[in-house]
């Protein structure tokens, strides 16, 4: 299944909440949240008081990704506010094992994340315990980056590593995104696709529904 996930990194703050019921309304399924600490890297985002009002006003699954270290002091917290999917980067604690069993213990779906430069490999001990993984197509902490052309390579040996193992884990993609180039990463193998830019940049819900034509093209529909 293809899925959209809006990241409100790239939302107007002013009208949040209208623009989130806008990507809503023309059929997003995800809403991506990007939280990110100042540490793990530059930039700082938003917390928990965000997250805790925007989930009042959405039945869309909140895809929370934590750009922090030791997302395992926060894994509590987020899931009590209402994410759905829980995803922290494998380079931000020593516990990635502890930190998945936490997020499963919470009744939450867990995200493993990886940056470019870390080799796809490194996720092998935890393929079969996740239900998504987030290969980064841009070094995370910052919007309104280029996709970097040789995560289509890590995408695609994840898939292979997964298929391998007979899984059907869900891929998703973050950085870069958009309509034009959508279409590479899908055929690498992903198929939850991050947009912020290419979404909330002009008119939300013709983006929106631009990106899931998009997706139907690929699926030959």
């Amino acid at each position: 299944m293809l899925i959209l996930s809006p990241s409100i990194l790239a939302a107007d703050f002013s009208v949040l909440g209208k623009q989130i019921k806008e990507a809503e309304n023309a059929g997003a399924q995800y809403l991506h949240i990007d939280v990110m600490d100042g540490m793990f890297v530059p930039s700082i985002s938003f917390g928990m008081p965000v997250v805790s009002t925007i989930r009042k006003i959405s039945e869309l699954v909140y895809d929370v990704h934590l750009m922090i270290e030791k997302p395992e002091r926060y894994i509590e917290e987020f899931a009590r506010i209402g994410a759905d999917i829980i995803t922290f980067h494998l380079e931000a604690t020593e516990r990635p094992q502890e930190v998945i069993e936490q997020i499963h213990g919470l009744g939450k779906k867990a995200g493993l994340s990886i940056k470019p430069a870390t080799p796809v490999e490194a996720v092998l001990p935890f393929m079969d315990k996740i239900d998504m993984l987030l290969v980064m197509t841009v070094e995370p902490g910052f919007g309104g980056q280029s996709y970097i052309p040789e995560s289509t390579q890590r995408i695609r040996q994840a898939r292979t590593l997964f298929e391998e193992r007979g899984l059907h884990t869900d891929i998703q993609v973050d950085g870069g995104i958009t309509v034009d180039n959508v279409h590479v990463v899908l055929e690498a193998g992903a198929n939850v696709i991050v947009a912020g830019s290419a979404i909330f940049k002009g008119d939300i819900g013709s983006n929106t529904e631009k990106m899931l034509g998009a997706f139907k093209e690929f699926q030959g529909i």
